[in-house]
């Protein structure tokens, strides 16, 4: 009798089998349909490993599990789900594989057996990474790791070692790798990943890719990396698809192609692969080989997010933060970035600890915010460290600490964080938190300045045209105030206005100086728009228009800028640009005056004596100024403050 003959009359023989026991099953006990079940999960084990004098038939496991499934046996359930995970005797099926082995969990029975045991260590793999149409969640994942710690996985020990099972041994070697039920051994990983591997599975030979990409258990070498996975991909796995795609993006074992990138990626987002999504997120956010489209790449984060990756729900976070192809919804960032951060993404967890100190899409909490950095703070997020110390430093959710803002601006400085440099290079120049050294001071602002920081360079180019810390070069001060300038920083461009209208480090340039105040301007910078207004009253740089001029004063007094609320008055007072109207010209000394100008306190002492003589009819109006004489006065005798400003910290 032929190969052939023989397995279909044991086919025929089964089946038989399998009717009279389903026939049975009306009038056996419970006990016995257990049995019953239990006989067909042992058959079904015997065909898929190839036990007990049968030879390997995956379709007849199946069959066979079914058929137990029937009969109520979760045991079977937690089977199946292996066999619809890596695709034994049927079409692969994550999604699948994921209910039956819940089915396993949920049956009401905690006791661990070896299928218990199977179904929590293959849960805990689809939460902790990902499969295609299967959600991520680290925080279920960690509660299935929980559940497992002291037990072996022996279900998949014994297809690995015993029956030689691709997948098993796979499997097997991600145990290895992140210590589940054994202590981890990456030579133990790579052994069992290259088994898997050698006999043509396309998930042990993606791991063995990335073992070679990353040099885990082995020499760090690109190229084999990068053959693996495309071993992999050829089969159509889904997660080597999308490393295949990352090495050209990334020139790992071969040279950059975009184009090739997009393909890849492309391949595995379509299979479901989350990873993948995202990265077609971030290179339609980024325009990387394909033209930018803030709403394709919204498209993608959303997919991806919905699949439980981290890193795209903190993307999707962002995009509604930003109104980056969605509408600008501050609760919708909240709730992206919330979820990224409950599974613990660092950067994430900053981004929330942002929305609660703002009050960004979330009610406004200091302590809840200093509690999020710290969670982000303990994974090193070097933002993170900023925010503490900006909290220590202000007495945001915690009491003001000075010493501990500059403990944390220094973790971040230290790692090269710009932001934390600058705000380290502030408490230096200030003596917060520690003693006032200048040269300190200027050591970090260059440190920040040199990595493109824009405030840095503001606060570096004001230190070079005072003299503060470093010996004094206005020709210094206006380089660092032109490459902040440029990055479009306001406070930078209203200086470089400042030094053209001085003649600081120019030649002297009323033009330029306009050009520069109306760039801060349009920023609604305080201090550029009063300038600007100066320049528009006296017409100098620009066609005088005293009704702009007005404008300007009332956008900067309406900030607090003390020196537009005494030009303001004045215009009130004389009637520059708008109708004359000595109440408010008196209101507007007043605020002037209260915030410290001397000039406003005289004015308003004078236009309250005016007003006293001309109310009581003693004297003549005496106080009728020619306009023009007064606007040529204020030109030669302009108001005492400075006007160079160096930027706070961010």
């Amino acid at each position: 009798m032929t190969t052939t003959t023989s397995h279909i009359a044991q086919l025929i023989h089964h089946s038989q089998w399998i009717l009279r026991r389903f026939i049975s099953i009306h009038t056996s006990t419970e006990q016995t349909k257990k049995q019953i079940a239990s006989d067909l999960l042992v058959t079904a084990e015997d065909c898929l490993f190839g036990r007990h004098g049968l030879r390997v038939d995956r379709f007849r496991a199946v069959a066979l599990l079914r058929q137990a499934c029937d009969f109520e046996s979760a045991d079977a359930q937690a089977v199946l789900g292996f066999c619809y995970e890596f695709g034994l005797g049927l079409a692969k099926n994550d999604k699948q594989a994921e209910l039956a082995y819940l089915r396993k969990l949920n049956d009401g029975h905690a006791e661990m057996n070896a299928y218990r045991i199977l179904a929590l260590s293959r849960m805990l793999m689809l939460r902790r990474h990902g499969r295609p149409h299967v959600e991520m969640n680290l925080v279920e994942a960690q509660y299935y790791e929980e559940q497992l710690r002291g037990y072996h996985v022996n279900w998949i020990a014994q297809g690995a070692q015993q029956y030689g099972c691709p997948a098993c041994q796979y499997c097997l070697g991600v145990l290895y790798h992140d210590g589940i039920g054994m202590d981890r051994d990456l030579d133990q990983a790579l052994e069992w990943y290259r088994r898997s591997a050698d006999q043509g599975h396309c998930r042990g030979q993606g791991i063995l890719g990335y073992c070679y990409s990353e040099g885990i258990g082995v020499a760090k070498n690109e190229r084999e990396a990068l053959k693996w996975y495309q071993r992999a991909a050829e089969q159509g796995e889904a997660a080597a698809l999308y490393n295949v795609g990352y090495c050209y993006e990334c020139a790992i074992g071969t040279e950059k192609d975009m184009t090739k990138a997009m393909e890849y990626y492309h391949q595995a987002a379509a299979e479901g692969n989350a990873m993948a999504q995202n990265a077609l997120g971030y290179c339609y956010e980024d325009g990387l080989g394909v033209t930018p489209s803030y709403r394709e790449a919204v498209s993608w984060y959303r997919r991806s997010a919905h699949q439980g990756y981290p890193w795209a729900q903190c993307n999707l976070g962002y995009c509604y933060e930003n109104g980056l192809g969605v509408r600008s919804s501050t609760t919708q960032a909240f709730h992206w970035y919330m979820k990224a951060a409950s599974q613990g993404h660092a950067r994430a967890q900053h981004h929330v600890g942002v929305c609660y100190q703002h009050g960004y899409g979330v009610k406004k909490n200091g302590k809840t915010a200093l509690q999020w950095y710290k969670k982000s703070a303990d994974q090193g997020h070097l933002a993170a460290f900023h925010s503490l110390g900006h909290c220590y430093q202000y007495g945001i959710g915690v009491s003001a600490k000075p010493h501990e803002a500059v403990y944390w601006y220094r973790q971040g400085a230290r790692q090269h964080h710009p932001p934390a440099q600058l705000a380290l290079g502030h408490c230096y120049r200030n003596g917060i938190g520690v003693p006032k050294n200048r040269k300190q001071a200027v050591a970090w602002f260059k440190r920040s300045a040199k990595q493109g920081n824009a405030m840095a360079q503001n606060s570096l180019g004001f230190c070079y045209e005072e003299g503060l810390g470093v010996a004094r070069c206005e020709r210094t001060a206006v380089r660092w105030y032109m490459k902040a300038a440029t990055q479009n920083n306001a406070w930078a461009q209203c200086n470089l206005g400042n030094c053209y209208a001085s003649g600081t480090g120019f030649p002297k340039n009323a033009s330029m100086a306009v050009y520069w105040y109306q760039k801060a301007a349009q920023q609604h910078h305080a201090r550029a728009q009063e300038r600007l207004g100066m320049h528009l009253q006296l017409g100098e740089g620009i066609p005088q228009d005293l009704e702009l001029a007005y404008f300007m004063f009332r956008q900067a007094a309406q900030q607090g800028q003390v020196t537009a609320q005494y030009h303001l008055a004045m215009c009130y007072e004389k009637g520059l640009g708008v109708q004359a109207n000595i109440e408010e010209a008196l209101a507007w000394f007043e605020k002037a005056a209260l915030a410290g100008c001397r000039e406003a306190f005289e004015r308003k002492r004078q236009l309250l004596l005016r007003h006293c003589l001309e109310a009581s009819s003693l004297v003549e109006d005496t106080f009728s100024d020619d306009v023009l004489c007064w606007l040529q006065r204020s030109k030669d005798h302009p108001v005492h403050t400075s006007y160079k400003h160096c930027a706070p910290a961010a």
